[in-house]
């Protein structure tokens, strides 16, 4: 009797789309590993029910949060088994528009292009943004896209914090020299 359970397996709940999101891509490379049943029973048993279940979502079911120009679709927001602060939404930019000004936070987060093109700023430095490009965004970088195209951009997000990583906000650096 084989009492290990592949991980492919233990992975079979929304953090499966968040790790291959998250470059976790090398899980795939891992799928032979075997994991003690006991594992899974203990994970299984420390299930939230308040967290984001196993669930498909069309688009004409998510949630939108008008702005100016621009709507925010949500598929998923809050806690998975692994994450904290999690969201999962699709965004639709008006041609000459942002759906708000770069920012930082502390979570994570990838930003896909569906549709459209525009600018993207990454700490200060503008790069231009196109269909099926990838912006990966760290702790407390600052980013944003702008569409500069003539037609509606869209883009896919998906943004978390792992519930055992605490990310810190940077220390500000004295501009004043010690004398």
């Amino acid at each position: 009797m084989n009492n290990k359970t592949p991980l492919s397996n233990l992975l079979n709940t929304p953090i499966k789309a968040l790790c291959i999101t998250l470059s976790l891509s090398w899980l795939s490379a891992c799928s032979s590993v075997n994991v003690p049943a006991n594992i899974v029973a203990e994970d299984s048993a420390s299930t939230n029910n308040n967290n984001i279940q196993s669930s498909i979502v069309s688009f004409e079911n998510t949630h939108k949060t008008p702005y100016e120009a621009s709507v925010f679709h949500t598929y998923f927001y809050g806690e998975t088994i692994g994450t904290k602060d999690t969201i999962v939404g699709l965004a639709v930019i008006e041609a000459n528009n942002e759906i708000h000004p770069p920012h930082q936070h502390a979570e994570e987060e990838y930003l896909y292009i569906v549709e459209g093109s525009g600018e993207w700023t990454l700490n200060g430095v503008k790069t231009p943004a196109k269909k099926g490009d990838v912006l990966y965004v760290a702790p407390w970088d600052v980013h944003g896209i702008f569409n500069t195209g003539k037609v509606p951009m869209k883009f896919f997000i998906t943004r978390a914090s792992s519930k055992g990583v605490e990310i810190k906000a940077p220390v500000a650096k004295s501009t004043t020299a010690k004398k």
